[in-house]
């Protein structure tokens, strides 16, 4: 069995009055999940909390890791989330459009299954090298996918944070699963836009590249992004790979 160790943080930022990114680790279950919320007010706070707390729920079957494919775990909790932030909007018409990006990461034995709802991102740190596993779901990259505007010009763009694809905001949800192998000393990296909008992904690099212990790393991430503005909530999860018994 893979030994995996997690450590994640969320601060408010020096700009938002209340937090609206939610996360939780679980190492017995082998996963983490963050979500950074949506649509105002106290909404947004309710949307991620509901995810988490749904993922918690759907992974606590999970004990033991019966005869179940990993992904079919990780799609049940992006469809109930999504189904139950959903029904929510609908019997509180004031929170309508309602919703949440969301990350999740499952483990099991030398393999990994992410969902990926939105733009908050998933990155894997192996062997120095810092990779974004996943695609934002949002305008400015599909501008930059279709040469409009440069990676660049993406990070200061006035519409950057129109999302287009969240949890909760629709009936039906179309979620973005990857597989794939893991190994001792990977690192894995799961964070809200908070982080990424204000520390470039070099600098991201050279943090978990340096000698800092996983809770350093975390805090220094969270440090940086306040430093350059903190204008959004921050949250970072880390989970690291620490090789089988």
């Amino acid at each position: 069995m893979v030994h995996i160790k997690f450590w994640g943080k969320s601060d408010v930022g020096l700009r938002r009055l209340n937090n609206e990114d939610a996360f939780v680790m679980e190492s017995q279950e082998g996963f983490s999940a963050l979500a950074d919320g949506m649509g105002g007010e106290a909404g947004g706070e309710i949307a991620s909390q509901i995810f988490v707390e749904t993922a918690s729920e759907v992974f606590s079957k999970r004990k033991g890791f019966p005869n179940r494919e990993t992904l079919e775990w990780v799609k049940e909790v992006f469809e109930l989330a999504n189904q139950r932030i959903f029904n929510y909007t609908k019997e509180n018409p004031s929170y309508q459009r309602m919703g949440c990006t969301a990350e999740l990461v499952a483990f099991d034995n030398q393999h990994f299954v992410l969902g990926h709802v939105g733009d908050s991102r998933t990155y894997l740190f192996r062997k120095g090298a810092l990779k974004q596993l996943t695609r934002d779901h949002s305008l400015v990259q599909e501008q930059v996918e279709q040469g409009l505007i440069t990676p660049g010009k993406a990070r200061e763009h006035s519409l950057r944070n129109v999302i287009l694809r969240a949890v909760g905001i629709r009936e039906r949800l179309t979620i973005d699963l990857i597989r794939g192998e893991s190994v001792g000393g990977d690192l894995f990296l799961l964070c809200s836009d908070g982080l990424t909008d204000m520390v470039n992904d070099t600098s991201i690099q050279e943090t978990l590249s340096s000698s800092l212990s996983l809770t350093e790393k975390v805090g220094e991430l969270i440090e940086q992004a306040k430093s350059a503005g903190g204008f959004d909530n921050v949250t970072v999860v880390l989970c690291e790979m620490m090789g089988a018994d």
